[in-house]
C-alpha cells in the first residue's frame, strides 16, 4: 500500500525541483527526503524521479503519484473545513421522519427555521405513514422522527423528546343538537354513531382511552382513517368524529367543531432521536426547532 505521506514529500521534491530544496521546505535533512522518496518507490515498484543535471524531475509514475497527492491534500482539506462546519452546527446532513398531519403544522415550520438559520445543514425528509419509524431511528437509518408517543413500546437506544400535547375535538354535523356549542362533555355522545379517524395503533388508542375514561365504548358506524374524509362522512350526516387538533387545519364546512372536557382525549407528540446521536449540534438546533414551533401551534 503506498504510504500517502511519502507521497506528499514525493510532491514537495517534484513541485521544488530538488532533493534539498525540499528538504528546505519541510525541515528534513536531504539524505531523509532521499531515503523517504526510495522508499515510496520501492512500494510503488518503479522508479519515480530521474536526475537532470543538479535537479531532479518526475517520472510517468511521479506525477501520477504527484497528483494524486494534490488531489489528497485537497479532499483532506475539504474534510477538515466540513467537519468544522458540523461541529459548529452549520453543516452536516439529517434525515428525518414524519406523520401527515404533523408535516404542515409542526415539521414544515421548524424546517423552514433551521433552513433560514443554518442554510449549510442539509434534510432528508420523509412520509412515515403508515410505517412504524422507531426501527428505523434505531437502526441509525433516520436521525429523527416525530411520532406519537408509545413510552411502552420503545427500541433500545431511542429517546423521545416531547413536543406537543395534540388535543382531540368533537367533530358533529352542522345540524346536530350540540353544534351551536363551543364546549362539550365527552359523555354526552355515549351511544352515538362515530365516523373512524384514526388507523390502528396508539392515535386510536388515545381516543379510545378517552372515551373509556367517560365511560363508553365508541360504536363506529364508518371506517376512515383519513381526517378529511372523516369530516366528510361527519358533513354527510353519516356519524360523529373525535380529531385531533393537527387534523383539523382543514375544516369541513359542513361541520362544527367543539372543544371536549371531563375528559379530553389528548395525543402525546414527541422527537425520537438515538440517545447516542443527542449533543450533535445540527440534530440539538433541529430539536430546537421543533420545540419552538410546538410551543406556538
Amino acid at each position: 500500500m503506498l504510504d500517502v505521506r511519502r507521497m506528499q514529500i514525493l510532491r514537495e521534491v517534484v513541485d521544488s525541483g530538488s532533493v534539498t530544496a525540499a528538504a528546505t521546505r519541510l525541515g528534513y535533512t536531504p539524505s531523509a527526503v532521499s531515503q523517504q522518496v526510495a522508499a515510496l518507490e520501492r512500494q510503488a515498484g518503479t522508479a519515480l524521479l530521474e536526475r537532470i543535471g543538479r535537479g531532479v524531475r518526475p517520472t510517468a509514475a511521479g506525477r501520477l503519484l504527484t497528483e494524486r497527492a494534490t488531489a489528497i491534500d485537497q479532499q483532506v482539506a475539504a474534510a477538515e473545513t466540513e467537519l468544522a462546519e458540523l461541529r459548529a452546527g452549520r453543516g452536516g446532513r439529517l434525515s428525518v421522519r414524519y406523520f401527515a398531519t404533523a408535516g404542515a403544522g409542526l415539521v414544515a415550520p421548524a424546517v423552514a427555521r433551521l433552513h433560514r438559520d443554518r442554510p449549510g445543514i442539509g434534510l432528508e425528509l420523509r412520509l412515515s405513514d403508515p410505517g412504524d419509524p422507531l426501527p428505523e431511528v434505531a437502526q441509525g437509518q433516520a436521525d429523527l422522527a416525530v411520532v406519537v408517543g408509545r413510552p411502552g413500546d420503545v427500541p433500545d437506544g431511542v429517546h423521545l423528546v416531547h413536543l406537543l400535547d395534540d388535543a382531540y375535538h368533537l367533530v358533529v354535523p352542522k345540524d346536530h343538537r350540540l353544534a351551536a356549542r363551543r364546549v362539550a362533555e365527552l359523555a354526552t355522545v355515549a351511544g352515538e354513531r362515530f365516523v373512524g379517524s384514526e388507523p390502528p395503533g396508539p392515535c386510536l388508542d388515545a381516543m379510545l382511552t378517552g372515551c373509556a375514561a367517560a365511560g363508553f365504548v365508541p360504536e363506529f358506524a364508518v371506517p376512515s382513517e383519513d381526517y378529511a374524509t372523516a369530516q366528510g362522512f361527519v358533513a354527510a350526516g353519516l356519524g360523529i368524529a373525535l380529531i385531533p387538533e393537527m387534523g383539523l387545519r382543514r375544516r369541513d364546512p359542513g361541520v362544527a367543531v367543539l372543544r371536549l372536557r371531563t375528559p379530553q382525549p389528548v395525543r402525546a407528540v414527541y422527537a425520537a432521536v438515538r440517545r447516542s446521536s443527542l449533543g450533535q449540534p445540527a440534530l440539538e438546533l433541529l430539536l430546537g426547532a421543533l420545540r419552538d414551533t410546538a410551543r406556538g401551534a
